[in-house]
This record gives C-alpha cells, sequence and structure tokens, in this order.
C-alpha cells in the first residue's frame, strides 16, 4: 500500500497501458481517476475491476485538449474524490498514422503535439497550484522507445514524444525546490489492444531485437509509473526511463 492516501489520474485510463497502470496504483492504495474520451463503458469496467479488488476509483469523461474540459474534469474529480491530484499520469494518445514526408501535413504533426505537449500542459497546470500548496506531487509522462529508434515514416510520432522529454526536463528543474517529481517512462512496443492488426511476424522480429527475449507486457510498465509515484523514488526528477528489455540504452 505505498500510495495509500494519494489520488491519482490517469488519462487514457480505459484500455491498454492505462487500464494496467490505473489497476496497478489502486493495488497500491491510490484513488484513482480513470479518465477517458469515449470509451466510457472500458472505463468503467477498469472501475469496476479496481473496486472488486478493494479499491477506491471514478471514471470521468473528458476531452484532455481543450482547456474548459480539463478543468471540469479537476472540479468533477475534486467533487467525487474529495481530494486533489497527487499523481497525474499523462498517458492518453490519439491516432498515430504512419505517414511518409511527401504524404505529411503540418496539421499531422500539430495532432500528436496536441496529445503529448498541449494536454499535459492544460494538466499539468490546473493540478500545479495545490501541488506547489502541499510542496510535493509527481508527474510521470509516457513516451516512447521512438525517440531513440528514429522510426521511418512516423515523424510526427517521434517528433511530439521527443518534445515530451525535454518538456520533462525543463518541468523538473522548475518544480524540484516545490518538491514536486516529473519523469518520463519511455515503453518499448508492448503489445496491446490497439496493435490487433500487428502481424504476430512483425512482433516476432521485434522480440529477436530484445536482449532479454520476450515482449514487453502493461505490468512492466505499470511497475515503472508505481515506483515513480512512490516516495521509494522520492529522490528522482527528470529521468527519462525506457522500459523495454534492453531494445534501447540511454546515456
Amino acid at each position: 500500500m505505498r500510495l495509500e492516501g494519494k489520488t491519482a489520474l490517469v488519462t487514457g485510463g480505459s484500455r491498454g497501458l492505462g487500464r494496467t497502470m490505473s489497476l496497478a496504483l489502486a493495488k497500491e492504495g491510490a484513488t484513482v481517476i480513470v479518465n477517458y474520451l469515449h470509451n466510457q463503458e472500458g472505463a468503467n469496467k477498469v472501475v469496476e475491476e479496481i473496486e472488486a479488488q478493494g479499491g477506491t476509483a471514478f471514471s470521468i469523461q473528458a476531452d484532455i485538449t481543450k482547456e474548459e474540459s480539463v478543468a471540469r474534469l479537476i472540479r468533477e474529480m475534486n467533487h467525487l474524490s474529495g481530494s486533489d491530484v497527487d499523481i497525474l499520469v499523462n498517458n492518453a494518445t490519439g491516432p498515430q498514422p504512419e505517414l511518409s514526408i511527401e504524404q505529411s501535413t503540418w496539421e499531422d504533426y500539430e495532432n500528436q503535439l496536441t496529445f503529448f505537449v498541449k494536454a499535459p500542459l492544460l494538466l499539468l497546470k490546473e493540478v500545479l497550484p495545490v501541488m506547489k500548496e502541499k510542496g510535493q506531487g509527481s508527474i510521470i509522462n509516457i513516451g516512447s522507445e521512438v525517440v531513440q529508434t528514429g522510426n521511418a515514416f512516423f515523424a510526427n510520432y517521434v517528433t511530439a514524444k521527443s518534445a515530451m522529454l525535454g518538456m520533462t526536463r525543463s518541468w523538473a528543474s522548475e518544480l524540484g525546490p516545490y518538491g514536486i517529481r516529473v519523469n518520463l517512462v519511455n515503453p518499448g512496443f508492448t503489445p496491446v489492444e490497439r496493435h490487433q492488426d500487428v502481424s504476430a511476424e512483425a512482433i516476432e522480429e521485434y522480440r529477436k531485437q530484445v536482449p532479454l527475449q520476450r515482449m514487453g507486457k502493461p505490468e512492466d510498465i505499470a511497475s515503472a509509473v508505481v515506483y515513480l509515484a512512490s516516495e521509494e523514488s522520492s529522490f528522482v526528477t527528470g529521468q527519462s526511463i525506457s522500459i523495454n528489455g534492453g531494445h534501447t540504452f540511454s546515456i
């Protein structure tokens, strides 16, 4: 129960990595706010799973790319849970089209930046006053190993995830004096629902390149998030941590 008494907001928490992170945070005692945009059924199911294991959770619909929607999300969270955000997990994502440079437009880049830069900024600004007042908080941004691998035909996504790295470091420097930690978790290829169309051959080809010789599991990512949310990482901030079995190496 490392997170007992804490409240965690997980964006895009209705499925995939978001679902597993929500369950893991709740298992450690956190009250979890499961944010979703469209998948109400999935979000409610995550809440039911958390409650079945003895935890507390609430699902709240909000478009985190819009300022007024983010403000409503935090108000509703305060009303339902009776508490403020201690842990913010910026996990939500939108469509991730693979495009050549010739096919790409600036709008394709903006769409990714909206999810991975704008949304985290809107959310942080909304919860920051209380975090500063408390003198503590943990912001966990979910990045990607693509910043290191530089996947071809994916520059719109890679660019936005790269921006998260610089943003994380700058936020950590600015917010450290207030006791607020900011870190970045970079999953490798971790098959979840949205990868259902990826061929078994492609998955096997990736697995062969992983030193630990297996694919990542959502639980691998969730464990890192729980660590960064807990007091066990109280002296860790501004870090970029890759969870990919050694597929890439950080300097």
